[in-house]
């Protein structure tokens, strides 16, 4: 498919996972050319990627089926169409699932992501967005996170994989002036999320009426940031004129996980049953994002709350939770 003359072309990988839908979504709707892949990855349900997808195919937005640790398709499909951003958000999620199955995370978001590196070097001018994460802080003390903190004490290989992505964008941009802009991102959650997640995960357990389990005695914190905040803090970051920039994308505002299942239990109808157990390896106690720097380069100002992001959220699960799309 060819682009329109001057039109914005933004190319998008993981476009079946969470952020990268909706982002794809936004971008379409203001008038960009979006096209992206994926390799439907089954860490999560197939089934709901897939669905992903088809709603972007209904919109008019290409999905193709490649992965980026192969590159030779996307260094075929990058010759042939002359994007101007390329967004990468292909990789492997998962702090916990990172402990049994490192492999994975060194072939995604080492290997993975220096394949896309390379496909920047080689098709400029090409800007760059990656995806990092919260989980970069690691077991830093200091709250909230400020991008110049420091972040060389990763807890878990998820976490140690996002910053080495980080390393590697560094030396990219100084090496071959590739603008590059990496977005931490703190809890996103919402509406087609990832089940993986605590709170899906939680409104799972609370529908099915089982038993609900809290690490470190029930005392965690996250900064839980709404899936429509991040893509608009995603977009902006498109639209950034810099060089070479990391910025935290929060909400802001650290929840306890007691408050989570109080609004998930009001809105689901359901009291819970929890469990308390300790600390697990690899994770952290608080997440809290410092996002003065994005304000101010971003205008990123995230306007959900977690009461009102739920609600979305919840009322997406009910209208779900006896289709295919969610194992209820």
């Amino acid at each position: 498919m060819d682009m329109p003359l001057k039109q914005r072309s933004i190319f998008i990988t993981g476009i079946a996972g969470f952020i990268g839908f909706h982002l794809a979504m936004f971008l379409k709707k203001r008038g960009d050319y979006v096209m992206g892949c994926d390799n439907f990855n089954p860490y999560y349900s197939v089934i709901l990627k897939k669905e992903r997808a088809s709603q972007l195919k209904q919109e008019g937005i290409e999905v193709i089926s490649c992965s980026i640790e192969t590159p030779q398709f996307l260094n075929t499909l990058l010759n042939k169409h002359p994007f101007t951003h390329f967004v990468h958000l292909a990789a492997q999620a998962g702090v916990r699932y990172s402990i049994e199955h490192p492999m994975a995370y060194s072939d995604s978001n080492l290997v993975g992501f220096l394949h896309v590196l390379e496909e920047c070097r080689h098709h400029q001018p090409m800007k760059l967005i990656f995806a990092s994460s919260s989980s970069v802080y690691g077991s830093n003390k200091k709250i909230p996170f400020q991008e110049s903190d420091s972040t060389d004490q990763p807890i878990s290989l998820y976490a140690a994989t996002k910053k080495a992505g980080e390393l590697m964008a560094k030396s990219y941009h100084h090496l071959y002036h590739i603008p590059i802009v990496g977005l931490r991102y703190f809890t996103v959650y919402g509406p087609w999320g990832r089940p993986d997640m605590a709170y899906f995960h939680f409104s799972k357990m609370l529908l099915k009426k089982k038993p609900i389990t809290f690490f470190n005695w029930g005392e965690m914190e996250r900064d839980f940031t709404y899936i429509d905040d991040i893509v608009e803090g995603t977009a902006a970051a498109l639209d950034f004129e810099g060089s070479f920039e990391i910025f935290n994308l929060g909400n802001h505002k650290s929840e306890n996980l007691k408050t989570l299942i109080t609004l998930l239990e009001k809105y689901l109808g359901n009291k819970a049953k929890i469990n308390f157990k300790p600390m697990q390896k690899g994770d952290v106690i608080k997440t809290y994002a410092d996002i003065s720097k994005a304000a101010k380069f971003l205008s990123f100002k995230p306007k959900t709350s977690l009461e009102k992001g739920l609600k979305h959220f919840t009322d997406w699960v009910l209208m779900h939770k006896s289709a295919f799309l969610i194992d209820f």
